[in-house]
């Protein structure tokens, strides 16, 4: 029999002897008047080796126990922080103490009631009188020094993690202020957030593989959303000016630091806007978001400070080449640019002028770009949704920003010329037709909803995870979502 064998059997045992003494080892209710933050707040100018007259009432998870004789001393642990719990032989009654030595573990949901103390080291207390088991735990926690260390384990078990690593749950709350801040900054502007599908007959909205699954009631064939585009779009031509959603998006690619098969996504669209404005709009919804929830611009992220702060610097793709590449795409013919791509062994995806330099783009600059910077001007080829620049027709008024060497989210002056667009997508259903798995099918009704009128319209989307971990220093994406997609363990 294993440690941890022995450890749940005992567990087990003392579950049994609870309810032989008539004592419900996980009661209903327990009236918790306040918790571990207020009461460290509330009393931190109290002075060592202080008593007070105030009895309190809370609960939380005992972490971990110290039973020296005369005195038994416990972290609880609630979703606010900790505090130290106390019984001694002279003031806790000898029943409570008794029970407490006898059925609490670490790992154990308890309430207690006592007086607000603190030690002679300066520790503040609960000095207990009475003890109620809340939850029995069953198996026991992570040792506290060789516990929890391995990430994958980590991901895997997250309530062990937010347990065993309080730190964890504090990205979380500052993930939730972050998200609070995009929507009062977009609502005080006069943006509608709505929402849209996540099951669809017809994806569409971006270059990803999409999740396939079936709907037995009509028995048909749906797709997981890559996007929530078209459906915006479509609210833009029924008169909703200014719309946004922060909503799920699910592609069927790989797992990576940056990546994750299900992410959050803003998207944002406003009528009679352009990429320009949405620029304006981008950096201005970081802007905010640091300022609201750190105070500042600037943030530390692995070892480099990176300043939010309006304006961020624009350079189109051809100049972010000419300065890392040195070379002039402009200037280069498609041949030219396919023997410099070879002989630099450069990855393409298509071969054409614009997804050559495209693949030239990633391969030589993006890692180059560190502080927050707008790369505009992109390729046609490279979607199938925006405008074509007004200036030069080989390419699209498009924009990434980019930071830390990874694209931050995406804009356009919205294509709605529906002739224009009939003819991208059908092309793109040709390319899905011929085995390119990221191209985007035909879809009808986005198609109809155009021809009924869309206005000028700019758009832009924004990944929120990737957001969450610039702003509160967290290397991978799996360390902002709660449950990170994971292999299984069999």
């Amino acid at each position: 029999m294993t440690r941890q064998d022995e450890i749940v059997k005992e567990r087990l045992r003392k579950i049994k002897e609870l309810e032989k003494l008539k004592i419900n080892p996980y009661p209903y209710f327990f009236d918790k008047k306040t918790n571990s933050f207020e009461l460290q707040e509330k009393y931190k100018k109290l002075k060592p080796g202080s008593e007070t007259e105030t009895k309190v009432k809370t609960a939380g998870r005992i972490m971990t126990i110290r039973d020296i004789g005369k005195l038994i001393f416990a972290d609880l642990q609630d979703s606010s922080g900790r505090i130290q719990i106390q019984l001694q032989k002279s003031k806790t009654p000898e029943k409570q103490i008794e029970f407490f030595k006898k059925f609490v573990d670490s790992g154990d949901f308890i309430g207690v009631e006592g007086m607000i103390i603190k030690t002679k080291r300066g520790e503040l207390s609960v000095l207990a009188d009475k003890i109620e088991m809340l939850s029995k735990s069953i198996l026991p926690l992570p040792e506290k020094w060789h516990g929890l260390q391995d990430k994958e384990e980590r991901y895997r078990k997250r309530y062990l993690d937010l347990i065993m690593n309080p730190e964890v749950k504090e990205t979380f709350k500052k993930r939730a202020r972050i998200i609070d801040s995009i929507r009062e900054f977009l609502k005080e502007k006069g943006f509608l957030e709505v929402d849209t599908p996540y099951l669809q007959t017809v994806y569409g909205g971006a270059e990803a593989r999409p999740f396939e699954t079936h709907l037995n009631a009509l028995n048909m064939k749906i797709f997981l959303s890559i996007s929530p585009e078209l459906h915006l779009k479509r609210l833009i031509v029924g008169g909703i000016d200014k719309v946004f959603t922060i909503a799920r998006n699910f592609r069927n690619e790989g797992v990576d630091k940056w990546h994750n098969p299900e992410f959050t996504m803003m998207e944002i669209y406003e009528a009679y806007a352009d990429y320009n404005s949405m620029m304006d709009l981008f950096e201005s919804i970081y802007e905010n978001a640091c300022k609201k929830v750190f105070g500042t611009t600037k943030i530390e992220y692995q070892g480099k400070t990176l300043d939010f702060k309006t304006p961020w610097k624009r350079m189109t793709m051809a100049e972010a080449i000419k300065k890392y590449a040195k070379i002039n795409v402009l200037k280069m013919s498609e041949k030219e640019l396919k023997n410099f791509a070879e002989k630099n062994n450069v990855e393409y995806k298509e071969d054409n002028w614009g997804m050559l330099v495209a693949g030239i783009f990633e391969h030589f600059c993006e890692e180059q770009i560190i502080q927050p910077t707008f790369i505009t001007d992109h390729p046609k080829e490279t979607t199938p949704l925006c405008k074509v620049h007004r200036k030069d027709l080989r390419l699209i008024e498009r924009f990434e920003p980019f930071c830390m060497g990874t694209e931050l989210g995406n804009a356009y002056s919205e294509l709605n010329n529906p002739i224009i667009q009939k003819q991208l997508l059908e092309e793109q259903q040709q390319k899905l037709k011929k085995g390119n798995k990221e191209a985007n099918p035909y879809d009808s009704d986005f198609i109809n909803s155009i021809e009924v009128g869309l206005p000028p319209t700019g758009g832009l989307g924004l990944g929120i995870d990737r957001m969450i971990m610039l702003l509160t220093n967290q290397p991978s994406i799996r360390d902002v979502i709660l449950f990170p997609f994971m292999k299984s363990e069999n």
